[in-house]
């Protein structure tokens, strides 16, 4: 199951368990339980501090528990966590010997103060990007509180369940039966949900905070290196987004970022993130710009939050990013996550032997239609213009796939549904306004990016698109506010153009505060 390369990596992981823990498998007769016994006796292998037992029957087999040696397994995996979920078993190993958690004195706290009790399930794909966060914040949950269970789930291996509940997108959660969410959740977010004092606890620790010398909005490429840029040049610097890393965290692969020729967005952000906090910056994560107040006769510019919180800064940098464009037809809203998704890569392997749709004809879209070809029956793929407007390279690769169609001059008019999952669409041949229809399980839309903007309406000039309208070194119309990122009208939205461009704007912003006398 493991090869040499990978053993290693483990065996040096292994070597940091603090005390001995225990896995308790739970077979049967499956050709999957032979692969999970196999699988777990080349991890017990590698240190003389795990053991293997094999348990009872459990609600779902194969599985195994994980759990100090003397304690009841409060962390289970349902299948072969391999793929994008090895990374939570390892740290579900060493967080169960009693290796620390990376969080602070007041999360850990607060995790250990809910009563429960809390029995979670997550259904996953092993080719989901976004699903190890939540797995591995449920798992620190886990083992922080001995009133809180979590059993990760592979929707394949489990499909007839998958259908029963009529999962659609993963992750999908659920807490003691019923469903509690879907999509990418950090530590902070599941706890904010179990116990909602923590939201105002921490909009009243943002409150306290004295007025920063730059404050970033947007926690992307963009804000990521504004705030680095900001931090080395000695003044006080922080950062407030709903979450760090922004879309990077959504993007599977990433091939053009200058000197590495291949990274996965999550692990950019990981990097990006370590990078920032290296140098003391301030992060507020979880938290929403609501409203922005120019600063008038040299007041701090004032940042509002949808928590209520308010923050105050000498200078900000707006890095808000960009969000999927939706396709904004009847339907959509009521079907999103029960077949209509914005991730083929999360949700792909969910569609496994039926019939999609792709919306879009750009890269994105393309090499949607490519990678589900390879799992699901048939691929759709609708092109509102006359031509795909992908590279030359995805287009020749899309065209050579038997199971793919291609439809140009195609607009999507509405999502069809039979109340509890998609079933088909309807689209119009815009060259004799014909309307068709396709029968469908799944419709991924892949139209692009909208600036995420609308909170600065009033603010700041934006252009017609919403994107904010910014000079050659990154400022905006107000004094003071400079802007960076996928949000504004700099063309070429890329990684490594958005970090350029937060340079840029951190560049402009410490000179502003120079010429405006500020004792740095």
């Amino acid at each position: 199951m493991l090869d040499e390369v990978l053993k290693h990596q483990l065996q040096v992981y292994m070597e940091k368990l603090v005390e001995p823990i225990e896995l308790s498998a739970s077979l049967d007769t499956r050709p999957a339980s032979a692969e999970l016994r196999e699988f777990l006796e080349e991890i017990a292998a590698l240190s003389d501090k795990i053991r293997l037992t094999e348990a009872e029957s459990a609600t779902r087999c194969p599985s195994f528990g994980i759990a100090r040696t003397g304690e009841a397994p409060r962390i289970r995996f349902s299948g072969i966590p391999m793929g994008h979920e090895f990374t939570s078993l390892v740290l579900a190993l060493l967080q169960a010997s009693g290796y620390p958690p990376r969080l602070e004195d007041e999360e850990i706290a607060a995790a250990k103060a809910l009563s429960g009790p809390y029995r979670f399930e997550i259904f996953v794909s092993l080719s989901c990007i976004n699903c190890p966060d939540v797995v591995q914040a449920l798992n620190t949950l886990a083992i922080l509180n001995p009133a809180v269970e979590t059993e990760t789930i592979d929707g394949a291996l489990f499909q007839e369940e998958v259908e029963a509940r009529q999962i659609m997108g993963v992750p999908a959660l659920y807490l003691n039966g019923e469903s509690f969410g879907f999509g990418r959740m950090s530590f902070q977010e599941i706890l904010a949900r179990l116990d909602a004092g923590t939201v105002t606890r921490e909009a009243e620790k943002i409150s306290q905070k004295a007025p920063f010398d730059v404050l970033v909005v947007g926690g992307g490429p963009a804000g990521a290196a504004a705030a680095i840029y900001a931090a080395r040049k000695g003044v006080r610097v922080g950062v407030v987004a709903e979450r760090f890393g922004g879309q990077v965290l959504d993007t599977l692969t990433i091939e053009n970022f200058i000197s590495v020729k291949e990274t996965e967005g999550p692990q950019l952000a990981s990097a990006l993130e370590e990078h920032v906090r290296f140098y003391g910056v301030e992060i507020m994560r979880m938290q929403r710009a609501e409203h922005l107040v120019p600063g008038e006769r040299g007041a701090p510019i004032e940042i509002r939050l949808a928590s209520g919180a308010l923050l105050k800064s000498r200078t900000v940098i707006l890095a808000t990013g960009a969000r999927w464009r939706e396709m904004n037809v009847p339907g959509e809203t009521q079907y999103r996550t029960k077949g209509v998704a914005y991730c083929p890569h999360c949700d792909g392997p969910l569609f496994k032997g039926k019939r999609v749709a792709v919306i879009g004809g750009g890269n994105s879209g393309v090499e949607a239609a490519i990678d589900l070809a390879g799992i699901v029956e048939h691929v759709t793929l609708l092109e509102y213009g006359h031509e795909l407007r992908a590279d030359a390279i995805l287009q020749k690769k899309l065209a050579s796939l038997a199971n793919v169609t291609i439809l140009r001059g195609a607009q999507t008019t509405e999502v069809h549904g039979d109340g509890q999952k998609v079933t088909g669409l309807t689209y119009k041949e815009r060259a004799t306004d014909e309307s068709k229809h396709l029968d469908l399980a799944g419709i991924f839309v892949q139209i692009g990016l909208l600036p995420s903007t609308d909170w600065l309406k009033g603010s700041v000039e934006l252009a017609p698109n919403g994107e904010i309208v910014t000079g050659a070194r990154g400022e905006t119309n107000v004094p003071g506010v400079f802007a960076a990122g996928d949000c504004t009208t700099v063309p070429y939205k890329q990684i490594i153009i958005a970090m350029g461009e937060g340079a840029k704007a951190s560049l402009s912003a410490f000179d502003h505060l120079i010429r405006q006398g500020v004792k740095i």
